[in-house]
């Protein structure tokens, strides 16, 4: 595989960019495991709301059915640039091994897959500039957990709200201390209990799960804030035309490569009231 050190150039295949990168952003982002991905070639996608649904009513054989119409709207839904800028030797540049694209891979997923959780779970207002608008940018339903994490009341009432809009919460979020605090929660008020709480997955021993349901730790959450989330109606927008390219130009005297990662991504929210926003106060 031919690397360009002299003015820009691809450092990486179409085929490359999308298993070095593209792929674990996807597999490893908190706010794409959490939602329902969509990969893309077009410049926006438009998504059908539905606002209510054709009435269905009992009728007696032979009688004419009651006709009636659906509540549409649509949303429109256009991924934003998101960009990391690297830079490395020309000596691993040079290298064509698996191993020298591993690393340059690896650091460009770190940065964008960080990047892309702040945006998502950024607290209100929410917005990133230049960027997609994320949970705090919305009217979500709201349960509070009575001012402590003693119990998990406020997950049973996310879930019943969920359930309540025809949907079901499949993933929770919170920040690494909220989820040790609730990891480290005891089934029993005895002295000396260390029953935990959360139960292990069996099939899944470094997992945490709250009923069943898996929970996340992602910095990029609020302190003491859990988001839950329907992913089939959280979207996870991907343009399929991202790019990895170098140029020495810049770089020429101190020898070096700049390595430049582009991907384009957006988030659509189809029904932010089936998200609950669980807070400890």
């Amino acid at each position: 595989m031919a690397l360009y050190t002299a003015g820009a150039g691809a450092i990486l295949t179409p085929a490359q960019v999308e298993s070095l990168v593209v792929r674990p952003v996807i597999d490893q982002a908190v706010s794409s495991q959490v939602s329902t991905v969509i990969q893309i070639s077009t410049h926006d996608l438009r998504i059908p709301i539905v606002l209510s649904d054709p009435s269905a009513a009992f009728v007696a054989e032979g009688s004419e059915i009651p006709a009636s119409d659906a509540a549409v709207t649509e949303q429109v839904v256009t991924p934003r640039k998101l960009a990391a800028l690297s830079i490395i030797s020309s000596e691993l540049a040079q290298d064509s091994s698996p191993a020298a694209l591993q690393v340059v891979g690896d650091g460009i997923v770190r940065d964008v897959k960080r990047q892309l959780d702040a945006s998502f779970f950024k607290a209100a207002p929410g917005t990133t500039p230049d960027g997609p608008s994320g949970l705090g940018s919305l009217t979500t339903a709201v349960a509070s957990n009575g001012g402590s994490w003693s119990n998990l009341d406020a997950f049973e009432a996310a879930k019943a709200n969920a359930e309540t809009l025809f949907t079901e919460v499949t993933a929770f979020v919170a920040a690494p201390a909220t989820v040790l605090a609730l990891s480290t929660l005891k089934a029993f008020a005895t002295v000396g209990s260390n029953m935990p709480l959360l139960q292990q997955d069996p099939t899944q021993p470094v997992a945490r799960t709250i009923s069943g349901i898996p929970l996340y730790s992602s910095p990029a959450c609020a302190a003491d804030v859990v988001w839950a989330i329907p992913a089939e109606r959280v979207l996870f927008v991907v343009r399929q035309d991202a790019t990895v390219v170098s140029d020495s130009s810049v770089m020429f005297t101190s020898d070096r490569v700049a390595i430049r990662c582009t991907m384009r991504v957006s988030y659509a929210f189809t029904q932010p009231l089936s998200i609950t926003k669980i807070t400890k106060a």
